[in-house]
């Protein structure tokens, strides 16, 4: 990837948290109120008997709507699959959910790792204990390390629906 492309790229990521996390929710937020308000509640005498100000709905709407989303939202979380869902898309469209992330892990860990398992290997060869099948696991282990290392994937991601 160019230099100037990866900025751009972050650019649109921060612009996209911003404006659909922040902006739009503070808009929307405001936008409904005032459409409810106007549309519905002046319109209707009974209502605009117990909200003939909009400040008084507003406020009323409020203390009523943030702990409704509140539960909305924990029960989103906890108690429906969705939230797995998202999760579950998440981990699957992470590049570094099958190779090593940039940083601690390439520099230290993984190697760290790699020659944890070279000298274990040793040990365990001076004393005559490895096995072939001990051999085998530990060959492959080592692959996937050294391939780590190399910033390349391991394992079968899993395909995208």
């Amino acid at each position: 990837m160019r230099f100037g492309s990866r900025y751009i790229t972050r650019f649109w990521y921060y612009f996209r948290i911003g404006y659909s996390t922040y902006l739009t929710f503070i808009l929307g937020y405001v936008s409904t109120l005032i459409t409810v308000y106007y549309l519905a509640i002046k319109n209707l005498p009974y209502l605009l008997n117990i909200f003939p100000k909009f400040e008084e709905f507003s406020v009323l709407a409020t203390v009523i709507g943030a702990p409704t989303s509140v539960i909305i939202g924990w029960l989103h979380l906890k108690r429906t699959q969705a939230y797995t869902a998202e999760a579950d898309i998440t981990i699957e469209s992470n590049p570094y959910t099958y190779k090593a992330a940039p940083g601690k892990e390439v520099e230290a860990f993984v190697p760290s790792y790699l020659e944890l398992l070279r000298l274990v290997r040793k040990l365990v060869d001076a004393q005559n204990l490895m096995t072939k099948e001990d051999q085998l696991r530990i060959n492959t282990l080592e692959k996937k390390l050294e391939t780590l290392t190399e910033g390349k994937m391991v394992g079968t991601p899993r395909k995208r629906i």
